[in-house]
């Protein structure tokens, strides 16, 4: 199993970084051309979603993402440091800002849930995880 890992500051402009080089890993895993547009916005749409929790939560530490090669698939793992409450907890924020948090992150998974048929989505106390997994073709191997 190889593993590329990538850590960034949450800023909107390192998004693009990540994209291009999950990208080029998933190329050179074996992942089928025609989809890697659909990586690249997935991994995009993954990642301004762990910057703007980044940046919502006031946290520094870097977002996280790991480009795994296994046999017979390619899995990307966009890790977040950004705390969750439930509403109405009593944590900072109020009800009403955890409302429009959980909206953009609804529409976010969404948009990453119609790009990719492998999804996991997990989140606790001190941040989430969105693992996206696509097939690979070994080298020299046709789809048919």
């Amino acid at each position: 199993m190889a593993t590329v890992e990538l850590r960034f500051s949450a800023l909107p402009e390192h998004v693009r970084t990540a994209r291009l080089v999950a990208a080029a890993v998933a190329r050179r895993a074996g992942v089928d051309e025609a989809v890697l547009d659909e990586v690249r916005l997935a991994v995009g749409e993954a990642c301004s979603r762990a910057v703007g929790l980044h940046q919502a939560a006031g946290v520094t530490e870097p977002v996280r993402v790991a480009l795994i090669e296994e046999e017979k698939q390619f899995s990307i793992e966009v890790g977040d440091e950004a705390p969750r409450s439930a509403p109405g907890d009593g944590a900072s924020g109020g009800a009403a800002d955890m409302d429009v948090e959980t909206e953009e992150d609804e529409m976010g998974l969404a948009v990453i849930s119609g790009l990719v048929d492998d999804v996991e989505v997990t989140a606790g106390e001190y941040g989430g995880l969105i693992r996206m997994t696509w097939p690979t073709t070994p080298p020299g191997v046709a789809l048919t």
